[in-house]
């Protein structure tokens, strides 16, 4: 006879990962994120990635610069929804460089990706990309 308990499912102590760029849809996507965390009773790892082509040319724009006003931008981001689930942990991930790279890496490590869409379709989304279709695409782990 099997002990049953060898065979029953463990809760996941991965985090949640969210990817936070402020627009609409990443509001949705941080309300789902927090909720997500919030049940699973895990950490969660709040991403704001960008890569801005613009800047990156522009003699004299220092990324230290830039990352500083990324930092409070993701804290003002948060601040309300850390209030309403103060019992959830939150790591924030500022990198410069492009969304879906990032959200896929710290995926590998995570039980859920949750990411915001902003609806590019047709010939701009095949020019563009899109975060959240390629997230969803080569995700190892459940994406929303």
């Amino acid at each position: 006879m099997h002990n049953e308990a060898l065979f029953a499912l463990q809760p996941s102590q991965l985090p949640v990962v969210a990817g936070v760029d402020g627009s609409p849809t990443s509001e949705l996507a941080t309300t789902i994120a927090f909720a997500g965390a919030s049940f699973r009773g895990v950490e969660l790892i709040a991403l704001h990635a960008w890569c801005d082509a613009d800047v990156a040319g522009i003699p004299g724009v220092k990324w230290s610069a830039q990352q500083g006003v990324a930092e409070e931008a993701l804290a003002e981001r948060l601040a309300g929804w850390q209030e309403r689930y103060p019992h959830v942990v939150v790591n924030r991930r500022i990198v410069w460089d492009h969304p879906a790279h990032h959200l896929l890496g710290e995926g590998e490590a995570s039980q859920l990706v949750v990411v915001g869409s902003h609806g590019r379709g047709g010939f701009a989304g095949m020019l563009l990309g899109s975060v959240s279709t390629a997230v969803a695409q080569a995700a190892c782990v459940p994406v929303m």
